[in-house]
């Protein structure tokens, strides 16, 4: 809140940048404002040795189109005070130490929570008493389901710790060869309490988190080879994309720089583009990134992970006997597509650096015409 305005319009483009024992990573540009609001999530994963007198550092910068990135604040944490709790608050950003400029705590203030969470592994016999409960319904198909330990968990787990739940069931089935029965098992309930095949799915359940959640592990490579050289190609052109005549810049501007961030200026050529113009470009433009899109999904089939194939076909093959009916036909498709498309492309599509296509968030622009070829 309260960050200092780098733009002549008064605001900044501020994204953070946080650091930690030489690994770093960004959250993504919001555009136009003193008071942003990020709501991410970064995790690091450290080695034990790492720790040590680790720091972690949090800087917040404002973007720039043109010339380098305007510095707007840090504060940081040594790692050994957030060992027994987390660190909560808003915290005052501070100038680089170098910074001999006297700010009068105008810098602003940063809202954020920092939590250290060890993870203990201990020798697999330990746990072989719970995979044991957990595979029962599916090394004991013949057995009722209902009081099974899988099912209960499908019960209580609340909604906010649903995707962590999710994420350690595949982990665990597919260490033991039984991914795909563990998809069945939880689709096959879902499907028995849906009467309507127009929301199939379509919650954040756990049988559609844990297909999700398995889709990333088995099929990331995948996704990679199919989505990777297009993704690649829309962040170098930067491109500009717009199709909502609202948010259309209708006149090229270009900042200048002088040798303070005070000393920017914005030339502009008014008048240089038409809404037309801007709307018509832009359509040839997601035409065509979407169509190479398209073409290498489609063209894709051949690569696609044998284990998404084999979950995918056994799935089709329950919504089948679920609803066999004839005005039900495209339901066998809709609820592979819904899958595939909405939980695994278009979200890739949508932020690239989630799924590792790239090792930064998109700036701005590129996030836009991002969001229109997801969409």
């Amino acid at each position: 809140r309260d960050l200092a305005p780098r733009d002549l319009s008064g605001t900044s483009d501020p994204f953070a940048r946080v650091s930690c024992c030489g690994h770093t990573l960004e959250t993504a540009v919001i555009k136009k404002t003193r008071f942003p609001h990020w709501d991410e999530v970064l995790e690091f994963e450290l080695a034990e040795g790492e720790l040590g007198e680790a720091v972690l550092s949090v800087e917040v910068w404002d973007w720039d189109i043109v010339g380098k990135n305007d510095f707007l604040g840090w504060v940081e944490f040594p790692l050994d005070t957030t060992c027994t709790d987390p660190t909560k608050g808003w915290f005052q950003l501070l100038p680089f130490p170098s910074t001999a400029a006297d700010h009068g705590g105008q810098l602003g203030a940063l809202l954020l929570a920092v939590r250290l969470v060890e993870d203990r592994v201990l020798p697999p016999p330990y746990y072989q008493p719970l995979i044991q409960l957990l595979t029962e319904p599916i090394l004991c198909p013949g057995q009722p389901s209902a009081g099974t330990a899988l099912a209960i968990l499908e019960e209580v787990t609340s909604a906010e710790s649903r995707q962590d739940v999710a994420t350690k069931l595949v982990k665990v089935f597919l260490e033991q060869g039984l991914a795909v029965p563990l998809l069945d098992f939880l689709t096959t309930r879902e499907l028995a309490r849906t009467t309507d095949p127009n929301t199939l799915f379509r919650s954040n359940s756990l049988a559609s988190k844990s297909v999700e959640q398995f889709m990333k592990v088995v099929g990331l490579p995948y996704l990679h080879e199919v989505l990777k050289p297009v993704v690649n190609r829309i962040f170098e052109e930067k491109k500009y994309v717009e199709l909502d005549p609202g948010k259309m810049e209708l006149s090229r501007s270009r900042r200048a720089r002088g040798d303070g961030w005070e000393g920017h200026a914005r030339i502009s050529f008014k008048g240089s583009l038409s809404e037309v113009q801007v709307r018509e470009s832009s359509l040839e433009l997601l035409k065509g990134y979407l169509g190479d899109i398209v073409d290498a999904i489609v063209g894709s089939v051949e690569k696609c992970p044998l284990l998404m194939r084999a979950a995918f076909k056994q799935l089709r093959e329950r919504v089948e006997e679920r609803f066999p009916l004839a005005q039900h036909e495209e339901v066998r498709y809709f609820s592979i597509s819904g899958f595939l498309f909405l939980r695994f492309f278009a979200p890739a599509v949508l932020t690239p650096k989630l799924f590792s296509l790239r090792e930064q968030h998109a700036d701005p622009r590129t996030s836009r015409t991002l969001l229109l070829l997801a969409k």
